[in-house]
């Protein structure tokens, strides 16, 4: 295969996924319904926050962030993955594919920050909670999420103009609903040894010093509650993290298993059952996890949308 035969020009062909009609036509359905929940559940969290003066506190600050970045991620990738399903077109533009790659990972790198923050949020609330006012500002918390959309930008830069500096060759295949990483990589007929790489120790280096942020804080949140004299208060401070833990391991499973990992290892079909989990399922599920065990969200959402049968 020659070089020089590269995608400046071409566009790249997804994978067909199958040649059955009525399989196609049930994903679509299922994906349209999943988005389109995904899109009322984190909208419904934006409004109650937006709207209500008692959840205008530093945690449902990040929370709001986090609901912004869930719809952010599967919008990125699920209209495009619609068509493709439906349409006899399955191709996507050069530009295109640079720009849904950059996008998506800008997403999903900023989301890894966000939870670590939104972990130290907890630390601060529930080891030094005298102090927490004081501590977690206004300021502060902006200055915060600024910083993790800011590392979440670079990142993506980083790793979309690497993947793009390969030589993709006929016919350009991706074996995948959207433009990704791993994909990309495995039809790349160009070396990717410095992508890999890089990607590997950006991923060590940033991902696992947001992980280990987190996994510090929750040490130290654990230790405070198991010293917690009341049984109340243990429940009140364990059904406090239990939200956000689930997500953080939603999450961080699913990206890690989908990123950290050699492009030999790479499989098509276990690797579009993954990242419709971090993609599409969990940006579901997470206003779910929030809304459903919060009473003040609850009440903020029945305010904000008048559901009296709700409450």
């Amino acid at each position: 295969m020659q070089k020089d035969n590269t995608t400046e020009a071409k566009d790249f062909y997804f994978t067909e996924l199958s040649d059955l009609p009525e399989v196609r036509i049930t994903l679509f359905v299922v994906i349209l319904l999943t988005y389109l929940i995904t899109l009322a559940g984190n909208g419904a969290i934006l409004t109650a926050i937006a709207t209500d003066s008692h959840l205008q506190t530093p945690m449902y600050f990040f929370i709001s962030s986090l609901s912004f970045l869930d719809v952010l991620c599967p919008t990125v990738t699920v209209p495009k993955m619609l068509q493709v399903f439906m349409s006899e077109n399955k191709t996507i533009s050069f530009v295109g594919c640079v720009l849904q790659l950059f996008f998506l990972i800008d997403a999903v790198g900023t989301e890894i920050f966000l939870l670590s923050v939104m972990a130290y949020d907890r630390y601060v609330a529930i080891c030094s909670p005298l102090h927490y006012t004081n501590i977690m500002t206004k300021r502060l918390c902006v200055q915060l999420t600024a910083g993790t959309w800011l590392t979440g930008f670079i990142n993506s830069m980083i790793h979309t103009s690497l993947t793009f500096t390969l030589s993709f060759c006929e016919p350009y295949k991706i074996n995948q609903y959207y433009c990704d990483i791993p994909p990309l990589m495995a039809a790349s007929c160009s070396s990717t040894y410095l992508p890999e790489l890089v990607l590997l120790l950006v991923a060590g280096i940033l991902g696992g010093g947001a992980f280990l942020v987190t996994l510090i804080s929750y040490v130290y949140i654990i230790s405070t509650i198991l010293r917690m004299r009341s049984a109340e208060g243990r429940r009140k401070a364990f059904s406090t993290c239990g939200s956000h833990l689930t997500v953080v391991f939603l999450f961080y499973g699913t990206t890690i298993a989908t990123y950290v990992r050699p492009t030999s290892s790479y499989s098509p079909k276990q690797d579009r059952i993954v990242s419709m989990l971090y993609g599409i399922v969990t940006p579901m599920l997470n206003p779910m996890i929030y809304s459903l065990r919060n009473k003040d969200v609850k009440r903020a959402l029945v305010k904000a949308f008048h559901l009296k049968s709700f409450s």
